[in-house]
């Protein structure tokens, strides 16, 4: 890889800027996870990770749509201490330069709080992502990432107990005005944001007239919600001074460019995996040679142009 591509965030120092979204590949142990070099990554973002142990939403999880996913695994997980004491560390271990984002979940303030301390005290994550906007949650998760005030009082609550860690808020689509939420992550010092989470959606069976997803309602991805998540990293990007992760429908090298002229300083990606296990190292890949044939010396000075 090379210069031109590479990009830097808070606590994140970067080769590409492609990184797998939080849930993609579990704890580097999920399914499709042997068939990927994770050390041509960008970064990783882990599972959320809640305080205890939790076994996620009913079957079926996940629905394949012609025109996208959809999802409602819910934030299964094996807990913050478990994580911090099995997961993390083999990972950390295989894979010792590799950036990794840890995300931290819960039904609670508290909950968040108690979680964010633990992962950034561990020593084994370089940032943290905050999920305040989960579809696929009864508690927490996007009941508190559509109430600006919540938002900026678990960002400035988190903040106070995670030292020099990064924490980047994941922000939902699923509000009125993103920005006001945006800005409130800013408000409680947030380091950057990640935006956006799932849409909000429901598919039927029609044989069996039946949800096609077990818990109903679930977050919907996919390169149709692509529109919607540049419309949104565009605002907060004019709004706000933060550095963002944006997500959303990205499958191509075009398509991280296109975010990044709409602001974006990294992306992530989830549903390309499905088509693509090696979605971001092919992407990463090919992105040289696109930005030579727009003119582009470098996707740093992109950002800085677009910023300004």
């Amino acid at each position: 890889m090379t210069k031109q591509i590479a990009v830097e965030l808070p606590g994140l120092k970067m080769k590409n800027p492609l990184m797998p979204a939080s849930g993609t590949f579990g704890f580097g142990d999920a399914w499709g996870a042997d068939k990927v070099n994770f050390d041509e990554l960008g970064a990783l973002v882990v599972k959320t990770t809640t305080p205890a142990a939790t076994t996620g939403n009913p079957q079926p999880q996940i629905a394949m749509l012609n025109d996208g996913v959809m999802n409602s695994v819910g934030l299964t997980n094996p807990g913050v201490d478990v994580v911090i004491s099995d997961k993390l560390p083999k990972l950390r271990q295989q894979h010792p330069v590799l950036p990794l984002v840890g995300s931290v979940g819960g039904a609670s303030k508290d909950e968040y709080v108690l979680v964010a301390q633990k992962l950034a005290k561990s020593g084994l994550v370089d940032a943290l992502e905050l999920n305040v906007s989960c579809p696929n949650v009864a508690h927490g998760g996007m009941s508190f990432g559509v109430d600006p005030q919540m938002v900026e009082s678990i960002t400035r609550a988190v903040k106070d107990v995670t030292g020099t860690v990064p924490v980047y808020v994941k922000l939902t689509p699923n509000v009125t005005d993103i920005v006001e939420i945006a800005r409130a992550a800013e408000a409680g010092g947030a380091d950057g944001l990640s935006l956006i989470n799932t849409v909000l959606g429901l598919r039927f069976n029609l044989k069996t007239r039946q949800p096609v997803l077990g818990n109903g309602m679930g977050g919907y991805s996919g390169t149709a919600i692509k529109p919607l998540a540049i419309r949104m990293v565009y605002q907060v990007a004019h709004a706000t001074e933060l550095p963002i992760i944006g997500q959303g429908g990205i499958e191509t090298a075009e398509d991280v460019v296109e975010f990044f002229l709409a602001g974006a300083n990294a992306v992530a990606l989830g549903a390309a995996h499905f088509k693509d296990i090696n979605a971001c190292p092919h992407i990463a890949a090919k992105l040289p040679a696109v930005l030579d044939q727009l003119g582009i010396n470098s996707l740093t000075e992109l950002s800085e142009q677009v910023r300004n």
